[in-house]
């Protein structure tokens, strides 16, 4: 009784399992990640052919995917094209910025201090944590490479 019991239940697990296909996963993260530095590289372009020269193009191209990315989050689109492209929608300016976004979203319900102002931080303080923390330990590295003269 209690076979046929686990085996009805593994039945019922199985049809309510999605499948996924990893060909097709792969494809669908390569096509957003790449529409997404499309964007990118079109803004870039179009702000050099504005007259920007080459510093001013990168930061114009990092803030308007950064507003677009949490404009379309806060619109709740940026969460279709990330269910859609999966980690292709995880680009790292757009993907930071939407996760950012989605955290004070979230938790605006429970006020500017206590939801936005601290939840804010749940995404972007790892990040910012460990960005300085490598930054750091590969600048050690690089100036023991210097004084050693393994590079110039």
């Amino acid at each position: 009784m209690q076979n046929i019991n686990k085996k009805k239940y593994e039945q019922y697990v199985k049809q309510l399992t999605p499948t996924h296909s990893l060909p097709l996963n792969m494809a669908k993260a390569f096509l957003t990640g790449g529409l997404i530095c499309l964007l990118g590289q079109v803004i870039l372009n179009t702000a050099q052919a504005l007259g920007a020269d080459a510093s001013d193009s990168r930061t114009w191209c990092s803030v308007l995917l950064i507003l677009l990315s949490v404009l379309l989050t806060g619109f709740g689109i940026y969460p279709k094209i990330g269910k859609f492209g999966g980690a292709g929608s995880l680009v790292p300016i757009t993907g930071f910025a939407n996760s950012v976004a989605a955290s004070a979203i979230e938790f605006r319900a429970e006020g500017q201090v206590f939801g936005i102002g601290c939840k804010i931080f749940t995404i972007a303080g790892p990040v910012i944590l460990y960005g300085i923390l490598s930054a750091w330990g590969l600048g050690v590295i690089y100036y023991i490479l210097k004084i050693l003269e393994v590079i110039s």
